[in-house]
């Protein structure tokens, strides 16, 4: 166990954690795909549907009143914890998906015209690829890739000349969900503003794992999930600059985007209600907005150095296992081991966890063109949270070396 926290105390916090599967002890490590919840996070979204339950915003009964205050107020915390300079350049979305399809029809819109380009990672995964495709076939422009080398790494000594007079704007994953590589961001933004362009930052793999300040990296859109911190499913956060979500016009119509309507023109909304049409999560908000207090509660920096010290003892124990490479192998790393076993396919492998009671994902991660490159179906992938135990660790090397003596 981590000296760092006490895992015993955090890990009686979330319910699931004592799941029986198949008989035997869960050991959940596919956290990648999303994160357990802890009770206090269930316990706030029961206490609104139990409680207040009413939809946000111009009513003015009570329980309307509590409903808007309530989700404000998580505005006001996701704010604070990305440390944005102003709460209304958090917008509330229903993940990182939807905050990147945002701002790819948005910005497209707006900005994108024939011969352009947005520059993306070799590394993405398709939420940050296909709604750059999607919008640059519809403005005849086209996607260019920054590439990476075999172990994961991004080549930065091509991207000054990638970001050419035709780039319009970079979109970059922080931490890759197949790999776990943890890129140069704070470079990559530097390079692009240096020439004007504006970056977007996928954080959703980054963002319960690092401490991030949207103002120290100045990173002009950010994206995150919720159900990656913790939190509820199908509620996100885009982080924008102010002055670039005053220049986007508005992604979707409906009720609260509105400041007046006739039947001859609309006028917008202000910052941040004019992208968030419609009755919104408030459930969610309110869910997320618990886990941060949870997450920060416990301290970001303490739950990156458990996880660091996590990940470096099951990189040492995971490769002492004969017929076993790891996929990725950036110095710079965060969350995250790919791995395969000798010829064999990874689907295999993560069935023959699964009937230990090992939860890992296989596949490709939703990052066919990492495996294209690397010419492989696909990988086994365990990915860790700060609940998880050296113990664990312990039980998937066990496992795979089960897995293996089945499968030679």
């Amino acid at each position: 166990m981590s000296g760092t926290l006490n895992l015993e105390a955090i890990r009686k916090d979330f319910p699931i954690l004592n799941t029986k599967v198949y008989g035997k002890q869960l050991v959940y490590l596919d956290n990648g795909a999303t994160t357990q919840k802890p009770q206090s996070v269930i316990d706030a979204v029961d206490r609104y549907y139990q409680q207040y339950n009413s939809n946000v915003h111009r009513g003015v009964h009570l329980l309307s009143q509590q409903a808007t205050e309530a989700y404000e107020a998580a505005r006001k915390t996701i704010a604070s914890f990305i440390h944005t300079k102003h709460e209304h350049e958090v917008i509330f979305t229903k993940g990182t998906t939807d905050g990147i399809n945002l701002v790819a029809s948005c910005f497209g819109r707006a900005f994108l015209k024939p011969g352009d380009s947005i520059l993306i990672s070799a590394m993405e995964h398709h939420s940050n690829i296909v709604p750059w495709q999607m919008i640059c076939e519809e403005k005849g422009a086209t996607v260019k890739v920054i590439p990476m080398d075999t172990k994961g790494v991004l080549q930065m000594d091509a991207l000054s000349a990638l970001l050419d007079d035709s780039v319009k704007l970079v979109a970059c994953t922080y931490v890759s969900n197949s790999l776990g590589t943890v890129n140069p961001v704070r470079d990559i933004i530097a390079q692009a503003h240096a020439k004007g362009i504006p970056v977007l930052i996928d954080a959703a793999q980054a963002i319960q794992h690092i401490p991030v300040d949207v103002q120290e990296l100045d990173v002009d859109f950010m994206v995150f999930s919720g159900h990656k911190l913790y939190g509820p499913t199908g509620i996100g956060a885009l982080y924008g600059k102010e002055e670039w979500l005053n220049k986007l016009p508005p992604y979707q119509g409906g009720g609260d985007m509105i400041k007046t309507v006739t039947f001859a023109k609309t006028v917008y909304n202000e910052l941040p209600y004019k992208f968030e049409a419609g009755t919104p999560d408030m459930s969610g908000a309110i869910g997320l907005a618990a886990a941060i207090d949870y997450v920060q509660g416990i301290g970001l920096a303490a739950i990156q150095q458990a996880e660091q010290e996590l990940l470096q003892y099951a990189l040492k124990q995971l490769s002492q296992i004969e017929g076993l490479r790891f996929i990725g192998e950036s110095p710079e790393r965060s969350g995250v081991i790919s791995f395969l076993y000798k010829n064999t396919h990874p689907f295999d492998v993560g069935e023959l966890l699964d009937k230990q009671g090992i939860a890992v994902r296989t596949g490709h991660h939703c990052c066919q063109p990492v495996m294209d490159f690397l010419e492989i179906p696909g990988t086994a992938r365990a990915s860790f949270a700060f609940y998880n135990t050296f113990e664990e660790v312990d039980m998937l090397v066990a496992g795979i070396k089960k897995a293996a003596a089945m499968l030679d």
